[in-house]
Formats: structure tokens, C-alpha cells, sequence
């Protein structure tokens, strides 16, 4: 088995196993309060945070798509915002060069 291989079957041992200590660690864990609510809002920070840069040092279909997809989630769910962002962004960078 080359490094490459043996490297990558390493980091996803490590990373299964953080996943698993995860489970056992917090099994029966129910946070309420301030701590539920925090934990309700990574999924949106984290989508934030991948896309913001894409959208401030691109070029204009990334800022289109983006508005369209901000339009789109005041009333759709978070997977279609996602896909209409995705064709959007195709499209428009189709379009527009």
C-alpha cells in the first residue's frame, strides 16, 4: 500500500473514531435553552462560512446567484436554497462568462 493510501485510510479511521466518541460520550444528552438554540444555528453558520468568501471575491454570477438564493430561503427549505444557489450559479456563469 503506497503512503497516499495509508494516510487516507488513517485520517478516516481518525476521523470515524471522533465520530463514534462522539455518540458514546453524549448518549442520553439532550441540550435545552441557550445550548439547543446554538446548536440549531451551526448548520446555517457553517453554510455561511463556505459560501461567503465564494460570493465577496467572485464575480457577478456569484453575487446574482447569491441574492436569488437569499430570495429563495425566506420561503423554501434550506435543501432547495441550496439547489436553486447551485443552478443559479451554473447558469449565470454560463451566461455571463
Amino acid at each position: 500500500m503506497n503512503a497516499t493510501l495509508l494516510l487516507i485510510a488513517i485520517m478516516a479511521a481518525v476521523t470515524y473514531a471522533t465520530r463514534v466518541i462522539g455518540f458514546v460520550a453524549l448518549d442520553g444528552f439532550r441540550p435545552r435553552g441557550r445550548l439547543a438554540a446554538g446548536l440549531e444555528a451551526v448548520p446555517a453558520a457553517v453554510l455561511t462560512a463556505v459560501v461567503a468568501p465564494a460570493v465577496l471575491l467572485g464575480g457577478p454570477a456569484e453575487m446574482i446567484a447569491a441574492a436569488l438564493a437569499a430570495l429563495a430561503a425566506l420561503r423554501l427549505p434550506i435543501i432547495a436554497v441550496v439547489a436553486i444557489g447551485v443552478v443559479a450559479v451554473v447558469a449565470l456563469r454560463a451566461v455571463l462568462g
